[in-house]
């Protein structure tokens, strides 16, 4: 089995309440679940109100299918994004017994 994790940090410019953070954090989790089939959570700075740390990750028998699934949900965020993306990191993992 093969895991993958991609880390994505926002910048979210404008913002004052974490209200306004929660609706850009719902809607970008929603899409991506959506469309790729991934489990997303926020995962850091949960109480900063410009800045968001999403987690996603997915599973697959091959790694070439991990790393396709994270670079398309990676180029739907930044097609779709208003926030700016300042960093983002991708990791995956195999289970090799």
């Amino acid at each position: 089995m093969i895991i993958g994790a991609l880390t994505l940090e926002f910048r979210l410019h404008g913002n004052r309440s974490l209200k306004g953070k929660r609706s850009v954090a719902q809607s970008l989790k929603q899409k991506l679940r959506n469309t790729f089939n991934v489990a997303v959570a926020e995962i850091d700075a949960m109480d900063i109100h410009d800045k968001l740390v999403l987690g996603i990750v997915t599973t697959a028998n091959e790694t070439r299918k991990v790393e396709s699934r994270l670079a398309k949900a990676l180029a739907m965020i930044e097609s779709i994004s208003a926030a700016e993306l300042i960093h983002c990191n991708t990791e995956i993992f195999s289970d090799s017994s």
